[in-house]
């Protein structure tokens, strides 16, 4: 084969696996159309517990840190800031409206290790259970820049009903 030959397969290649890759995440935002971000802002008068930075590092299946989510505004990576208020909890992700998710509708906190692309020290993530509606529980990680993630998940814990302990592998 000549040295033209191969790189047109090359690139031949390259543009089928590219293909294959947009089509995956097309069909991904269509399956999580129905999903939405719960936007706003804490209600008047919410007293802040606590603030951190950090990465948004993704929402995905409840107990499934491999299956993201393809949910507008939660979909990708991002610079963020988490607070903590009285109500619930804040998310701040950069170039989008706050992300609110009401003290109700949490289920769950804790540590982790792994999410999607990202793994980190043991129990370097910050989980996030909560319910997108009123049947589905997600998860949303969370990686703190100059705290730990067990005082994320201290802050958050005396919001949630009930809290598993441990941490995910």
């Amino acid at each position: 084969m000549s040295r033209e030959g191969a790189l047109l397969v090359t690139i031949l290649f390259a543009l089928a696996v590219l293909g294959v890759l947009a089509w995956a995440w097309w069909r991904r935002t269509r399956r999580d159309a129905g999903l939405a971000a719960p936007v706003g802002e804490a209600p008047a008068g919410a007293q802040v517990l606590a603030e951190f930075s950090g990465l948004y590092v993704a929402t995905t299946v409840h107990d499934d840190p491999l299956e993201r989510l393809a949910i507008r505004r939660l979909g990708f990576r991002s610079k963020a800031d988490l607070t903590v208020t009285d109500a619930g909890v804040a998310l701040d992700l950069t170039g989008s409206p706050r992300i609110f998710l009401p003290a109700d509708r949490l289920t769950g906190v804790g540590q982790s290790t792994v999410a999607i692309d990202r793994v980190v020290e043991r129990d370097g993530l910050a989980r996030l259970s909560w319910l997108i509606d009123d049947d589905r529980i997600v998860d949303t990680y969370f990686r703190p820049q100059n705290d730990s993630a067990r005082a994320i998940v201290d802050a958050v814990r005396p919001l949630v009903p009930s809290t598993p302990t441990g941490s995910d592998a």
